[in-house]
């Protein structure tokens, strides 16, 4: 998660509070100690990009399927269970990219480009 983001940090934490038997462990990406290497070398760029999960497992999760996943994992999957019907699924998914693509301007963080350079990561990767 973006720990710099208040949305991301409102969300964490009711996910934490929610979490009774600790089944997420939450990274936080804007941390100066966050390592790509140890997160599926995810990097710092796609991270701010859009959300990522690591299952228990070692799969890759993206986008809203972490969400899914996320409110599964703390009881509450019925929640995002209409995203995953197939009427829904693509409308839900297309949604997510465009609010993916806003968070940094609409939370007033400035553009991706700017973030990295300020944070001197600014890897094309």
């Amino acid at each position: 998660f973006d720990g710099a983001c208040p949305l991301c940090q409102r969300e964490v934490n009711f996910l934490r509070y929610r979490d009774k038997l600790n089944n997420i462990c939450f990274v936080d990406i804007d941390s100066p100690n966050y390592q790509p290497k140890k997160f599926a070398d995810i990097s710092y760029r796609e991270a701010m990009g859009r959300i990522h999960a690591i299952t228990s497992s070692g799969r890759i999760l993206k986008d809203v399927s972490v969400f899914r996943e996320a409110y599964r994992l703390v009881g509450l999957g019925w929640i995002y269970a209409p995203t995953t019907l197939p009427i829904l699924s693509p409308f839900i998914d297309h949604i997510y990219k465009i609010w993916a693509s806003w968070r940094l301007p609409l939370t007033r963080r400035g553009p991706l480009e700017k973030i990295c350079k300020d944070k001197d990561l600014c890897r094309k990767s």
